[in-house]
């Protein structure tokens, strides 16, 4: 990673708020943003965040989320994510992360990511996968 990733470097993330981030469980009036789906926005900033500052063949991983849902956001609305680096530990970044709407603060947390080299994850995951095949058998 590049030294330009340090505490106070912040991204927003500007975001439409259509019929896949919402919850339908409670009928078509009802359809507002998500939890799960503000979580992967969250999720998303912080890692294109991290890609800006990252080295060939890095990306990164979550390892911790932390968000309340403070209030509704309406289908149609524009939630605005903010992320801002609060540390950097090695290749732990903790984040402090906001979400507002046009009208409203909606979610309020932490997020931390781990920077990965791509090549060696793909090397675990290939390890994974055949003790998985073994234990199988």
């Amino acid at each position: 990673m590049k030294p330009s990733l340090h505490p106070g470097v912040e991204r927003t993330n500007r975001i439409v708020i259509d019929d896949k981030r919402t919850i339908s469980f409670m009928g078509e009036e009802a359809r507002t943003y998500a939890t799960p789906s503000m979580i992967s926005d969250i999720e998303y900033t912080c890692r294109n965040l991290i890609l800006e500052h990252a080295d060939a063949g890095e990306d990164s991983v979550g390892m911790e989320v932390t968000v309340r849902h403070l209030a509704p956001t309406l289908k149609g609305m524009t939630a605005e994510v903010t992320v801002r680096i609060t540390a950097v530990e090695g290749r732990k970044v903790s984040f402090e992360v906001s979400v507002r709407d046009e009208l409203d603060q909606v979610g309020a947390g932490s997020h931390t990511r781990f920077i990965v080299e791509k090549a060696k994850t793909l090397e675990r995951l290939k390890a994974k996968a055949e003790r998985l095949a073994a234990h199988k058998q």
